[in-house]
């Protein structure tokens, strides 16, 4: 059995302007913009949501397979996430695109430039799931998270065809698709995973009630930000499980995709929903903790004090008959 991580590959360069674009900005001739900025610094995250799920994923001794595009100069992010438990062998590579790439300047009043490269994530749509699943195994799951829209669909209507089975997680593709492709997108999903804010969107573009959409699909899991997350199955009771305590947050960015590592990574081990959930939130503690989506790390050992501190003793005890025969 294999787990298949699809979705984004990308890099971050972010960099710091210590004064304000505003000052340097002529109302009068913006239809004449050229100005440039001289930067201090310059940060190279790894990012993209499959890699940082499957990172995730990795740290708790999984090791999920990487479906996505990318460019030749992935062979260092390669490299990477192959030291930590992922399997890149089924990466499309493409001849002519560079990976995706996330630009962008903050000023000191937060103001940002930015511009986004999809460069090889266009490429998504050429990768066929039958010939992995041929060489890996029957996958438990296959999360389709945002990518390429055509690379989703296809791999969502692969899954339905083959049946697979597979997690809807459309998030970021959400504000440019319309009513029709996420209907496609979620339809028949075993899961779908999204934000609060992104669950409203859902019904509001597809013209599905909450209700509508749980009979859509098989369990809508929420996460609340700060209040933990939401799990809703068919005529089951709700299941709300707090986010974990004593974080000092730092830095967001990720810390839904580690929320879902460590779920899928509990859902992996037999655990139910409460305690797949209890393992995502300390999971995304660790990020939000952190700067960078795949910065973050602990020993096992660590990992299990955790969970006992923010579920209790019978939580760190389930966790940890997983994670001691993880090297």
């Amino acid at each position: 059995m294999s787990l298949l991580i699809c979705g984004s590959i990308a890099t971050d360069h972010l960099m710091t302007f210590q004064g304000r674009f505003r000052d340097s900005l002529v109302v009068e001739q913006l239809d004449k913009l050229a100005v440039s900025f001289l930067v201090d610094d310059l940060e190279i995250r790894r990012g993209g949501v499959a890699p940082n799920m499957c990172f995730g994923l990795g740290r708790l001794g999984l090791r999920p397979v990487l479906v996505g595009a990318a460019g030749e100069d992935f062979v260092d992010y390669r490299s990477w996430l192959e030291r930590h438990g992922v399997d890149c062998s089924f990466v499309h590579i493409s001849d002519t695109k560079h990976t995706a790439r996330f630009v962008c300047t903050t000023d000191s009043s937060m103001a940002q430039f930015a511009s986004f490269y999809p460069g090889a994530m266009s490429e998504a749509r050429q990768i066929e799931l039958r010939p992995i699943v041929g060489q890996v195994g029957a996958p438990d799951f296959v999360l389709i998270g945002a990518d390429d829209p055509e690379g989703m669909l296809r791999h969502t209507r692969e899954c339905r065809q083959r049946g697979f089975p597979f997690i809807a997680d459309p998030s970021q593709q959400l504000a440019f698709s319309d009513g029709g492709l996420i209907r496609d997108l979620i339809d028949g999903a075993t899961y779908l995973f999204s934000n609060e804010y992104e669950s409203h969107m859902i019904e509001s573009k597809t013209g599905w009630s909450a209700d509508e959409v749980l009979r859509h699909v098989g369990t809508q899991v929420t996460t609340l930000g700060p209040d933990g997350v939401r799990i809703l199955t068919g005529d089951a009771e709700p299941i709300e499980v707090k986010a974990a305590p004593g974080v000092s947050a730092v830095e967001p960015t990720g810390v839904g995709d580690a929320f879902r590592a460590g779920f899928l990574a509990g859902l992996e081990w037999g655990f139910g929903h409460e305690r797949a959930a209890q393992v995502g939130c300390v999971l995304a503690a660790y990020v939000v903790e952190t700067v960078g989506t795949q910065e973050y790390a602990f020993t096992h050992q660590q990992f299990v004090d955790r969970v006992r501190t923010a579920y209790g003793e019978q939580a760190a005890a389930d966790v940890a008959a997983h994670l001691s025969t993880v090297s």
